[in-house]
């Protein structure tokens, strides 16, 4: 349960401090490819900096939008076949650097992301 600051609407700041920790926890620090597609043929390629199962941060000449909704081809190391994301919109961009979240992936390539991450982790 979600404790609250009776002189605010905010979450106490150890709830949010325990989230922050475990975004961090599930990110892997690599470098790998990263082709997006979007509306009207838009497209581009990234270099992904960081990864996890539910985003990525990635930097790309192309200039991106806040709020633009893209599909992903993510080329993992030792993986054959790239990680296919149905849905990922960019949550923020600073310079040639932006976030994404991932809003639609199946399990099945979920599953090869979270086995990335924890085959590095080892």
């Amino acid at each position: 349960m979600t404790t609250q600051d009776p002189k605010s609407n905010r979450a106490s700041g150890s709830d949010t401090e325990a989230a922050t920790a475990e975004r961090r926890g599930r990110r892997l620090s690599l470098s790998c490819r990263l082709f997006f597609f979007g509306e009207d043929d838009f497209e581009g390629e990234a270099t992904i900096l960081d990864l996890s199962t539910g985003g990525c941060q990635a930097t790309s000449l192309t200039e991106l939008q806040i709020g633009t909704t893209l599909r992903l081809s993510l080329f993992l190391q030792d993986q054959q076949w790239p990680v296919r994301i149905d849905g990922a919109m960019v949550r923020w961009v600073h310079g040639t650097s932006f976030g994404l979240e991932f809003t639609e992936i199946r399990s099945a390539q979920r599953e090869r992301i979270r086995a990335v991450i924890m085959k590095a982790k080892l």
